[in-house]
């Protein structure tokens, strides 16, 4: 049956190629590298972001990556490669803390259900008995973001969230919120006894090549970063989110830096269920269950577990993508989005420049995932073909 399904892909794929050779259009015959080309080219000419790096790949290998433009607004700055790291902002949530916590359930040192109140005494009496570690998971806690003290921010983190009215019914609502991760991350160091920096650089990162993932990168990588904008003019080095870099740069929400390539590894993992180059950092069954929805409201806002599968938050989604895929977003102009029915990943990594138009933005990742499915993705008439070619 394989071989049948790779017929039927060839002479599609020669069809399509010939129809739209045959077209008229300028768009009919541009390679596929000019039309990503001119999406980030037109992002940059509005001032959206100084530049970046696209990444595009499959379960094997890497089908399309290509940096953009410099490192910052500056005009002398350097320009961007496929090695300069960025801050991932909440991609933190799901390269770091999610796997993270996945990995301590997987070797029964937690469970997902237990109620916060077991790793968190600060939590017993407050009200609190009927939040479970999978409620920090999809931000449906209760819980909502507040300031943290600047003398002990992650014991005033957890004591603000102990002494917090609830909003709503534990469970019932989807309310984003980055306190959520950053009690994710304390417990990750309760339960490991090691911070998150340490536990996932030893679990993860160590295991998948993944050498330049890292929290609060030294000085010594700063040429290689790109700057992120802040209240504070611009950072190399230091995460963007202001919460991140109270907590010392190492977050549950925020904080991790990585290139391109390194998260390339991560989607191959991720695809490959656990495995990478035939090592095994997850076990099948704790992919499955990171990505799968766990929380739905009338399908209109559907989580995984730390994964954005479709909500508010989806436009990376775009259109060729399936309501099965699954992604996240960073502030700081970072994007990852998985569909294993379409076969491909799409990573932006950007030097973000305007964060009053989300909206803008909002349309650069969807129309590059768009682009993506169209001109990598497998085509959804094959899928199902694809499926039975595999039995």
């Amino acid at each position: 049956m394989r071989w049948l399904y790779v017929m039927i892909l060839v002479v599609t794929t020669f069809l399509f190629n010939g129809l739209a050779a045959a077209g008229n259009g300028p768009q009919a015959v541009m390679p596929a590298s000019e039309r990503i080309d001119q999406l980030m080219a037109g992002a940059m000419g509005k001032g959206l972001i100084a530049g970046g790096v696209v990444l595009i790949g499959n379960q094997d290998r890497i089908l399309f990556e290509k940096p953009y433009g410099r490192v910052s607004s500056d005009p002398h700055s350097p320009p961007v490669t496929n090695d300069t790291l960025f801050d991932l902002a909440s991609l933190t949530k799901v390269v770091a803390t999610t796997p993270a916590i996945m990995k301590l359930a997987e070797e029964r040192k937690l469970s997902l259900v237990d109620p916060l109140s077991r790793w968190f005494p600060e939590f017993v009496g407050k009200g609190k008995d009927e939040v479970l570690v999978v409620n920090l998971l999809t931000h449906t806690s209760g819980l909502d973001d507040f300031g943290l003290s600047s003398l002990a921010p992650m014991q005033s983190a957890v004591e603000g969230a102990a002494e917090q009215r609830l909003k709503g019914e534990v469970g019932s609502r989807f309310h984003y919120a980055d306190i959520n991760f950053i009690l994710l991350a304390e417990l990750v160091r309760r339960v490991s006894g090691e911070p998150l920096d340490v536990y996932t650089r030893r679990q993860l990162y160590g295991q998948l090549g993944m050498n330049d993932t890292m929290f609060a990168p030294g000085a010594v990588l700063h040429s290689r970063i790109a700057a992120s904008p802040s209240d504070r003019s611009h950072l190399a080095g230091q995460p963007q989110d202001s919460l991140a870099r109270l907590l010392g740069g190492v977050a549950g929400h925020a904080g991790l830096f990585s290139t391109a390539g390194d998260l390339a590894r991560f989607c191959r993992m991720v695809f490959d269920e656990g495995v990478l180059d035939g090592i095994r950092v997850l076990e099948e069954r704790t992919v499955r269950q990171m990505t799968a929805p766990y929380f739905s409201r009338k399908g209109q806002v559907v989580r995984g577990l730390g994964w954005d599968i479709a909500s508010p938050f989806s436009s990376p989604r775009g259109n060729g993508f399936s309501r099965s895929s699954f992604g996240h977003t960073g502030y700081s102009g970072t994007s990852l989005w998985l569909d294993p029915s379409a076969g491909i990943y799409v990573i932006l990594l950007t030097s973000r420049l305007e964060y009053n138009k989300t909206h803008e933005f909002s349309q650069l990742r969807g129309s590059l995932s768009s682009l993506a499915a169209e001109l990598y993705g497998v085509p959804p008439a094959l899928r199902d073909l694809e499926e039975l070619a595999g039995e």
